[in-house]
């Protein structure tokens, strides 16, 4: 099960920088895609709130955390269900009403989100 959670919280694992995807670079740009909104994908549902917080759920298990905005990058720390994960800074682009979360500074794994 902890193998399925973490993949999950990766999620589909696809090049980065996809064709079509904008960089966001700025903290008020990204606040103003998610505040207010839900960021969904399967069996995933997370809250990004302006005040720095993480909230949400992933197969079943509560999705808790915070972050903050450092350097151009999203860097947050997250805790789902019993399992801790550690500060990581991420790039986050955006095409349309998707939003694209990539791990350690935009070298690891990919994350994409439908913003609703």
């Amino acid at each position: 099960m902890r193998n399925v959670l973490a993949a999950t919280l990766l999620l589909l694992a696809l090049p980065a920088h996809a064709d079509g995807y904008d960089r966001i670079s700025d903290r008020g740009a990204f606040v103003g895609l998610v505040d207010g909104k839900t960021l969904r994908s399967l069996g995933v549902s997370l809250v990004v709130t302006s005040s720095g917080a993480i909230g949400g759920r992933a197969f079943g298990r509560d999705i808790t955390g915070a972050w903050i905005w450092d350097g151009g990058l999203f860097c947050r720390t997250m805790q789902a269900g019993d399992r801790a994960f550690a500060r990581n800074c991420q790039v986050v682009e955006r095409q349309g009403n998707r939003i694209r979360f990539i791990a350690d500074r935009g070298t690891g794994d990919v994350a994409d989100l439908t913003i609703r």
